[in-house]
């Protein structure tokens, strides 16, 4: 029977917005009274959730709300939700870094956080430094220390710098240090938000095997942040699912990354756009981008395009053009309505175009949307970068395997037989 690593029960976080620390003078005699009395904190009863995307009434946010989960030793859990669910919170108050609001947290073992570029360094000491120092905090003698030195040394690739300041240091170099430093000294559980990101791919693949070393090979408990799916997928085998600051759905990562994936959406208002082209007798509102996956595993998506009611008055000679535009500023593909049968004659009482796509076979990436809208043969509006978003990396086949980012623009679904 395997031992609890970690057990959270009840872990909810709530921010003051515009304080630091506990907020005024008067908040802090008020909850002083309450506590006297054996009363509740009345400031727990107050406070929404952590919604990015609404300007909200009060001055109180919950981060986390009532989070409970408990990890085995030697999991791998994959954390993941959109920005602004809580992730980076629920780990800072793992590591101890703050405390929660209300509940607590059994840890066994020592741990090991890597929350951003340079946690638990020393800006003036040198990399030697900074790895017996951190090795100290995590109660490690010298000699302990000493014996893994050359081991992270190689590992992070920063041999020649070792003996110089990590205050000069890059953002890279600072990141390849601090995670080597993490995943080879003694620590029984090993946290790592998405610092990756500041690497480099070969730097981040190295990452990924070691954390999967570490969890597999020796029995350490790592909990892991990303949004990146494929890492996730093959790395941990337990996830929570957090969205505004709870937990959505909490067990199989492989149910987990479904969930999160299945319906990606994203929505951007442009009628306050200056850096747009055209005469502006009719104008894009703004334009909201729906993803989903379908339980075939298919990719579907739908483009919706609001306008200004000018637009109700407009004849049918009109065009409007999507065009999808991947990192690198190539256009890798458009709608249009001078394409499609489905809509000859515009519906005068209408203010959306919908575009509607089966099969949205865009390998995974990140992409650009590019607005046109033609009114009489005149351009009347031309956005670009009106749109960003991702096509995720998922199980297109179901065989278990992700799709990665860089196959391509597009993917082809395909069957082979071997005679």
């Amino acid at each position: 029977m395997k031992k609890l690593a970690i057990k959270a029960e009840n872990i909810s976080k709530q921010y003051r917005l515009g304080e630091v620390g506990t907020g005024t003078l008067s908040h802090d005699l008020n909850r002083l009274w309450y506590k006297m009395r054996g009363k509740e904190d009345p400031y727990l009863k107050i406070g929404e959730s952590n919604d990015r995307s609404t300007k909200g009434e009060s001055d109180y946010v919950w981060s986390l709300r009532d989070i409970n989960f408990e990890i085995e030793q030697g999991d791998s859990m994959g954390i993941i939700g959109k920005n602004g669910a809580g992730k980076s919170t629920l780990l800072k108050i793992l590591s101890k870094v703050t405390k929660p609001t209300t509940g607590s947290i059994k840890v066994n073992g020592r741990i090991a956080s890597l929350l951003e570029v340079g946690t638990g360094f020393n800006p003036e000491m040198t990399g030697r430094e900074n790895i017996y120092l951190n090795g100290a905090i995590l109660g490690m003698r010298r000699a302990e220390i000493t014996r893994k030195l050359d081991e992270i040394i190689d590992f992070s690739g920063v041999e020649r710098y070792i003996d110089t300041p990590v205050k000069r240091y890059s953002s890279g170099m600072y990141v390849r240090l601090a995670f080597a430093v993490a995943a080879h000294l003694e620590s029984e559980i090993l946290i790592v938000d998405e610092v990756l990101a500041v690497g480099d791919a070969e730097f981040q693949k190295k990452c990924l095997g070691k954390m999967g070393e570490v969890s597999k090979g020796e029995g350490r408990t790592v909990l892991f942040v990303s949004h990146n799916m494929a890492s996730i997928h093959n790395l941990c085998n337990t996830g929570i699912l957090l969205e505004r600051g709870i937990i959505k759905n909490y067990g199989c990562i492989d149910n987990l990354i479904f969930d999160y994936l299945k319906d990606k959406k994203a929505l951007v208002d442009l009628f306050k756009r200056e850096d747009r082209q055209g005469n502006g007798i009719i104008k894009f509102k703004n334009i909201e981008v729906d993803i989903y996956i379908s339980p075939l595993n298919d990719v579907n998506a739908i483009f919706t395009l609001v306008l200004d009611n000018k637009f109700k008055s407009a004849t049918s000679n009109f065009k409007i053009d999507v065009n999808i535009v991947n990192s690198l500023g190539d256009t890798v593909t458009q709608l249009s309505t001078d394409y499609s049968s489905k809509v000859s004659v515009i519906n005068f009482n209408a203010e959306k175009v919908i575009f509607k796509i089966e099969n949205f076979n865009l390998s995974p990436g990140d992409y650009n949307i590019r607005l046109y809208l033609e009114i009489q043969n005149e351009i009347s509006d031309w956005i670009e970068n009106a749109l960003s978003f991702s096509v995720p990396e998922f199980d297109i086949f179901s065989t278990g395997k992700i799709l990665n980012f860089g196959y391509g623009s597009f993917y082809l679904k395909h069957d082979y037989i071997i005679e």
